[in-house]
């Protein structure tokens, strides 16, 4: 792992599966962003919520023979613990399963060095889900004016 003056930033994503029902169509796709060095996979971590509400990691193993997770064997650096799987438990409904992801944006990397050796730092950041920007556009739209020039 390099030092933290070399890193792009670091983001997680938490992804739930409704019924624990993985298809792995979407792994092959973050295997290529990490094979073209756009993200650095700093550590992949499976979660159960039971209906009792009980949270509990899950082995590569456990997810079943359907789709080929071995790619990823080895992929966790030990960063997320039990408390991190836990709080990515709360945000699942009982009975649905999910990725813990945490990933270096290093695409970013450059842009982080140069604003670090600046003297900037990150002080915000935040995340857009895409239907709250469509709702948003759509919103926009409809209150745009109709059938004219935007120049006065």
């Amino acid at each position: 792992m390099d030092s933290v003056e070399e890193m792009g930033p670091v983001d997680y994503l938490v992804i739930e599966f409704p019924g624990n029902r993985m298809t792995g169509e979407a792994f092959p796709l973050l295997v290529d962003l990490s094979d073209r060095g756009i993200v650095r996979i700093i550590d992949l971590a499976f979660v159960r919520k039971e209906s009792d509400g009980s949270v509990v990691a899950l082995e590569l193993s456990d997810l079943g023979d359907e789709i080929d997770l071995t790619v990823f064997e080895g992929a966790s650096a030990g960063v997320l613990d039990q408390g991190d799987i836990d709080e990515a438990g709360n945000a699942l409904e009982p009975g649905n399963s999910a990725a813990v992801l945490v990933y270096e944006n290093l695409w970013a990397a450059p842009l982080a060095r140069a604003l670090r050796r600046g003297g900037a730092q990150l002080v915000a950041s935040g995340r857009i889900p895409v239907q709250a920007l469509l709702a948003s556009l759509d919103a926009t739209e409809d209150t745009a004016p109709r059938g004219g020039s935007a120049a006065a």
